[in-house]
């Protein structure tokens, strides 16, 4: 314990600008992604963290992942990976598949039904992205936000 203590920085102030920057972050992040789920769930009966899980299984090799792996690439725990993917094979977007070679693991796997439900909610979340997001900044603006975003953290924008 005391080494842990030993590595992190002391606590400073941050200066205004400093501070406006980190929660101008947060908020714009919180309240965008508040006002995008909203709008799928009120147009589609599909959250935003569902319309994601779909998105990548669809762009997945054979539209299917470990449950591992997509926790991991939408951010969830696996338990939260677990009760999303089972509500949505509950309403017949992704099945389960095993893994032959390893009985512990299971695969997610966009379904027919689960596709059409992503190109039904894709243009209104889009339209929701570009209206909300993207259309506060002019073109060059936003190749310097993903600029940031990849000085943050390398590959972050994927444009790279």
């Amino acid at each position: 314990m005391a080494q842990a203590h030993l590595l992190q920085e002391p606590a400073v102030q941050l200066s205004a600008t400093e501070l406006g920057a980190w929660r101008g972050l947060l908020r714009v992040h919180s309240a965008l992604v508040k006002q995008l789920d909203a709008e799928l769930a009120s147009a589609h009966k599909l959250p935003l963290s569902s319309y994601e899980v779909l998105l990548n299984l669809e762009s997945a090799p054979g539209r299917k992942r470990r449950m591992a792996e997509l926790a991991d690439s939408v951010l969830l725990s696996r338990s939260g990976m677990t009760r999303l993917v089972d509500r949505l094979e509950k309403d017949g977007l992704v099945l389960r598949d095993g893994c032959t070679d390893d009985g512990r693991g299971s695969y997610a796997v966009l379904t027919e039904k689960g596709a059409e439900a992503l190109e039904e909610a894709r243009r209104t979340h889009l339209g929701g992205v570009r209206r909300k997001f993207l259309s506060q900044f002019e073109e060059h603006e936003l190749r310097v936000l993903a600029g940031y975003w990849d000085r943050v953290i390398p590959g972050a924008s994927g444009l790279q």
